[in-house]
């Protein structure tokens, strides 16, 4: 074979990796809510003709608690718990084997508050490059390798914090930014969002201005700028991703200190909003090197609890905690109730879109998907896809979805 002739074929050869790598992405879930931790599945096409009921390809038993899984390259990964032990996993796609499974010792005492959501965790892990971290429902963070499930290291903040759990357990999930993985670690009226460096987990930067509350974070460009930004325990803020300086806050509270809701960026305003508080949109700007908070637009009867909204085609879909769960969709220009649905539709749900389809997982089991309308709650299909409570957001990638219920796992086809 010629010299040309070989290096054509590492060309072509080039090319197809490169392919089956985008391939691959597109098709991935691999942390919290979605590739950009906004709900949008960006490979998974919907068919022309929903079925009568989705093809189950399998179902597994996949220990306790409400870490959503994970999808990357061809692989589910899971993080749960059996007995005293926190235990991260990952299966084969197409057929729900077993590749690999690491456990840890991880004794947590629950808020009695809490009882009735189990001993977590709650965290979902995320994956980048190769790495996979996990964050304990008691504030231990790890770094596997996804490959085989090695431990790279761990973190366990106990010589950092007198608590390392806020009252009902860490439900935050890490989120990775270039070189570094962001935690909001500590309890509560004593913690620090940390910036770790994935390769040791030596601390990068640090903020201790708020103790963690149980929303997670999300990188947003406002002001210019680009910069993390969550729901502390009192506040909603703004940091440098450069050094973890507060950029803003907004004094913020619900019951019970419960901020849970994972803000959204819609064009250039910050939607946020908590339990029996008003959905609140503000503009955030800076001049001069000083930033500026201004208020849009508040619609206080729509109030969320633990359900975050997503957004598309122009307009917000979500589920306040209002009669017992209602639909909505937001008008996020102006902040007007487009329409409810008449409630009972379950006490969470998790969204997702996908090509003009807007799809929530409830509580109940149930998936419903509706059309992307401001005008009317329009509902293509709904199916039951699990029999017990499900809290766990749900993957959607390629023609399926993968489903974590109380203490089961299982990859359905549409």
């Amino acid at each position: 074979m010629s010299l040309s002739n070989r290096k054509r074929i590492r060309s072509v050869s080039a090319v197809l990796v490169l392919l089956c790598t985008a391939l691959a992405s597109a098709q991935d879930w691999p942390q919290w809510r979605g590739p950009a931790r906004t709900g949008a599945a960006v490979g998974f096409t919907p068919p022309a003709a929903w079925p009568d009921r989705p093809k189950q390809i399998w179902k597994v038993q996949a220990g306790a608690g409400h870490a959503s899984p994970i999808v990357a390259s061809g692989r589910v990964f899971l993080f749960s718990r059996t007995g005293e032990q926190e235990a991260v996993s990952a299966r084969e796609l197409g057929t729900g084997k077993e590749i690999w499974r690491a456990a840890y010792d991880a004794a947590y005492q629950m808020n009695p508050a809490a009882t009735a959501h189990g001993k977590g965790p709650k965290s979902t892990p995320v994956h980048d490059r190769g790495r996979l971290f996990t964050f304990g429902i008691s504030g231990i963070l790890s770094a596997w390798q996804a490959q085989d499930g090695r431990l790279s290291w761990r973190r366990d903040f106990k010589k950092d914090f007198p608590s390392t759990w806020p009252d009902f357990g860490v439900a935050m999930s890490p989120i990775v930014v270039g070189d570094v993985v962001i935690v909001h670690a500590g309890g509560i009226g004593n913690g620090a969002l940390l910036a770790l460096d994935v390769a040791s987990g030596t601390t990068k930067w640090s903020w201790k201005g708020d103790g963690p509350a149980y929303a997670s974070p999300v990188v947003a460009d406002l002001g210019g700028t680009r910069q993390i930004v969550t729901q502390s325990q009192r506040h909603v803020v703004g940091l440098s991703l450069v050094d973890g300086r507060l950029l803003w806050e907004i004094p913020f509270t619900t019951e019970y200190e419960q901020n849970s809701v994972t803000p959204i960026v819609v064009n250039d305003l910050l939607i946020y909003g908590g339990i029996n508080k008003p959905t609140t949109a503000v503009r955030i700007t800076a001049a001069a090197g000083k930033w500026q908070i201004e208020p849009v637009w508040q619609n206080a009867d729509l109030p969320m609890y633990m359900s975050s909204p997503v957004e598309s085609g122009g307009y917000l879909f979500g589920l306040t905690n209002r009669s017992r769960g209602q639909f909505f969709c937001l008008d996020p220009r102006t902040g007007k109730t487009m329409w409810t649905t008449k409630g009972r539709e379950g006490e969470n749900a998790a969204f997702v879109i996908a090509g003009g389809l807007v799809m929530a997982m409830t509580t109940e089991g149930e998936l419903v998907i509706a059309r992307n309308s401001p005008k009317a709650f329009e509902v293509v299909k709904r199916y039951t896809l699990a029999e017990s409570p499900v809290w766990a957001h749900p993957a959607l990638v390629a023609g399926g979805i993968v489903v974590k219920d109380v203490d089961t796992l299982a990859y359905w086809v549409f």
